[in-house]
């Protein structure tokens, strides 16, 4: 028998499993996937041909998750237009610059306070300062939400949101992955980094026209090939000018955002996604022994107590300035307070940059809670927002006695 074949079939099996327990509780497959992850692994037992332990498999998965953080980023690239973003309204700017600000100074305050170095701190605020795009678009459609005010100033937030992680991402990898010690190396690294984005994206974009012509491909195998090849030569070549390949492929897919060809890309790219994109959750619980969270258990609280405070605020701010209710103001913050994807990513680099452990392991329960809560702070806003956030009353007035004229 091929073990490691079996293995990998074992931990797709594992997945699946938890993905239709998920489905059947209509709650977000993300927590679950990291789960069974973290109830397997190195520390896991061992019967006979079924080994949990996954030690032969075990790079392999590695790797296939390195894919899906690809295909992950690749795809939300293709949801993000620049275009829409340059033409968002004040309410949406203004939201998310709030946004941005309260939950990054909650993440300096939060380093401040365990009294973390300066990489750790960083990597904690963008941990705490990235949604979930994908919990927060299923939550969404699974509510029927879609068409609500709200909706479009949560979706151009979370746009705002994730270009600065991109921004994030890559001075965090001059910082942490780079080896540089002085403050201007950082600041070089850092803006070779910044710069490199803005050209790629700005070129991408003139490119256009010739990207369509050469995507007129009638066949499937073909197309797809291009795509993907397009995918992996860019986030590979981008970690030259020191940008991690999570956001070369972002950035792939910002500017075949702008292609007529966008649908085609995505229907033939997002069972990829979706595949890769659990084994990528997976592999990561995968590295996560359990025993290990104790020691974050308060320093996770404290986070959470944070963000949700923070959310409510940044919520409340754009909703007001977008002359929207304060239930559907309520509803931007709690929609916002998922995390997932990018907080996982930023917990892998301060692990490859041998940070302290304390890091990985406040991202893995930050995540989980957040996960969890973020969904039932959203179904249940309206209830709260009517304990907390309804006005009171006023009598209604006596209507006034007519007297007849004598």
């Amino acid at each position: 028998m091929d073990t490691l074949i079996f293995e990998i079939g074992l931990a797709i099996a594992l997945i699946t499993i938890v993905g239709l327990v998920s489905n059947k509780l209509r709650f977000s497959v993300i927590p679950f996937y990291i789960l069974i992850g973290m109830a397997v692994g190195p520390h896991a037992p061992h019967f006979g041909v079924i080994d949990l332990r996954f030690i032969e498999s075990g790079v392999f998965i590695d790797f296939m998750g390195r894919i899906g953080v690809l295909f992950l980023l690749f795809y939300l690239g293709l949801e993000f237009s620049v275009t829409r973003l340059l033409k968002s309204g004040k309410s949406i700017v203004v939201g998310g610059l709030c946004y941005i600000g309260i939950n990054f100074v909650s993440g300096l305050l939060l380093g401040w306070l365990m009294g973390f170095p300066l990489k750790e701190t960083m990597v904690i605020c963008g941990i705490m300062t990235s949604s979930s795009t994908a919990i927060v678009a299923k939550v969404l459609v699974d509510l029927k939400r879609t068409a609500n005010p709200e909706t479009e100033i949560i979706m151009g937030m979370i746009m705002f949101d994730d270009l600065f992680i991109a921004v994030h991402i890559s001075i965090l990898s001059g910082l942490v992955l780079s080896g540089d010690s002085s403050f201007w190396s950082v600041l070089l690294t850092s803006l070779s980094a910044l710069i490199f984005i803005l050209l790629f994206l700005f070129i991408g974009r003139r490119f256009i026209p010739f990207i369509d012509k050469g995507l007129n491909i009638k066949s499937a195998e073909l197309f797809l090939l291009v795509i993907i090849s397009a995918l992996f030569l860019t986030a590979g070549f981008s970690e030259t000018f020191h940008v991690a390949e999570a956001i070369g492929a972002l950035m792939v897919g910002m500017v075949l955002a702008e292609s007529s060809h966008v649908k085609r890309i995505e229907h033939y790219i997002l069972p990829f996604r979706d595949l890769f994109g659990a084994i990528f959750f997976f592999s990561f619980g995968l590295t996560i022994d359990p025993t290990s969270l104790f020691g974050a258990v308060w320093v996770a609280l404290l986070g959470v107590l944070l963000t949700i405070i923070g959310n409510m605020l940044s919520g409340y701010i754009a909703g007001r300035v977008a002359g929207i209710s304060g239930r559907a103001s309520m509803n931007i913050g709690f929609t916002l307070v998922s995390r997932g994807e990018f907080s996982i990513i930023m917990a892998n680099i301060g692990k490859m940059g041998g940070l302290l452990p304390v890091v990985q392991s406040f991202a893995v329960l930050y995540v989980l809670i957040l996960a969890v809560l973020g969904p039932l702070l959203t179904k249940e806003s309206e209830r709260i927002y009517g304990l907390f956030g309804k006005p009171r009353q006023r009598p209604k007035p006596k209507p006034k006695q007519q007297h007849k004229e004598m």
